[in-house]
């Protein structure tokens, strides 16, 4: 696990940080680095579990998916009703200073 560290090293880096912190210390640092270590792995997890899920969505999207507006599909609209209750004729545009009929 630790590669060429063996049980005498690892002793000895234990001994050091006991002189350092003092034992009243190293149930907090302990605390500490198991949250940080938790912490970490959970943040992994949800960043898996968030690109799964988009990549899901994404995969359902293309083939059921809404036409896309560039296919020529254009959206069938009623014609305007009149007071009546009757469709309205089209209307033609009038160009700026023509005279009216």
């Amino acid at each position: 696990m630790f590669g060429s560290m063996g049980i005498t090293e690892l002793v000895l880096i234990l001994f050091i940080v006991l002189i350092i912190f003092g034992a009243g210390k190293l149930p907090q640092l302990g605390e500490g680095i198991g949250k940080a270590i938790k912490g970490f792995k959970k943040s992994v997890h949800e960043a898996d579990a968030i690109e799964l899920e988009a990549s899901k969505q994404e995969s359902q999207a293309q083939p059921g998916g809404p036409p896309a507006p560039d296919q020529g599909v254009t959206p069938q609209t009623a014609p305007p009703m009149g007071p009546s209750g009757a469709p309205q004729p089209p209307q033609t545009p009038v160009a700026p200073g023509a005279p009216k009929s």
